[in-house]
């Protein structure tokens, strides 16, 4: 319902029915099948359909993100049983993603990792499918710290940031792409992350006071021009400061934007 709702709130003439089917199907489909986190299967393609809605992609996307595994991991599904249910453009997407999940990547060598990106891109038809792809991508990196082996984790996390990070960038989906990295560095360099977290914690300890005066004098600044605008503060991600650290060999205290301010206006004049 919640889900539904969302959706509702941004295509007012989506199919509610259409939505709530697509998830019982997905639901009693998965059946039960637990992740490795023993949460029951059916929760993953929720939350894959719950990220795709938060960036307001269109109905079909929505049920695709909900049916994303039932053709590949449900034995009782077809693609014809989706297209009949759902109709042709979600068993297109559906089709489209379980292919993409089939290609297998193996290599660590940044070339490669480039060329593949090329392939994926030159092979996905339609961007919703890479969309889903990376929703999918990005719950399974959330819940990663499930997977018992420690090969596995790092394989994910390795091909994450060599593929789905990348590829993240390359359509505009900046902040997926971060989390992306945040979240694979966590796995594949955790010493390095953890060291730079501690660093960061007594950098925001120390300049607490001059980050509230800086937003401050933007604010006021905006105010005496009139100027409608948002004001977000954000501080770099431990695997965006690592990168610069390792690429420019200084020290944290040499990183000259951890904290940066985006001033957010109505109009291209302002």
């Amino acid at each position: 319902e919640e889900l539904a709702d969302t959706v509702m709130a941004y295509q007012p003439d989506a199919d509610r029915e259409r939505l709530l089917l697509a998830y019982d199907f997905a639901k009693e489909k998965h059946g039960t099948q637990l992740r490795q986190s023993g949460d029951p299967y059916y929760s993953h393609p929720v939350r894959v359909a719950t990220l795709l809605s938060s960036i307001k992609l269109d109905q079909a996307t929505i049920l695709a993100g909900l049916l994303h595994d039932t053709v590949e991991d449900c034995d009782d599904v077809s693609l014809e049983d989706i297209e009949r249910l759902f109709g042709s453009d979600v068993a297109f997407l559906v089709d489209g993603v379980t292919k993409l999940g089939q290609l297998e990547y193996q290599s660590e060598a940044s070339k490669q990792a480039e060329n593949f990106q090329k392939f994926i891109l030159a092979t996905v038809s339609d961007i919703r499918v890479l969309l889903v792809k990376l929703a999918d991508r990005m719950h399974n990196m959330r819940t990663l710290q499930y997977k018992k082996k420690e090969d596995s984790r790092r394989r994910v996390a390795r091909e994450t940031m060599d593929l789905y990070a990348p590829l993240a960038r390359r359509i505009g989906l900046h902040y997926v792409a971060s989390e992306m990295e945040d979240l694979s560095f966590e796995f594949l360099n955790p010493e390095a992350r953890e060291q730079i977290l501690h660093q960061l914690a007594a950098l925001d300890d120390e300049n607490k006071e001059d980050l509230a005066r800086v937003r401050l004098s933007i604010r006021e600044l905006m105010d005496q021009n009139e100027v409608q605008c948002r004001i977000k503060g954000r501080r770099k991600e431990p695997y965006s400061i690592w990168r610069k650290l390792e690429k420019k060999s200084i020290s944290i205290l040499e990183v000259a934007d951890i904290f940066g301010f985006r001033v957010i206006d109505e109009t291209v004049p302002d």
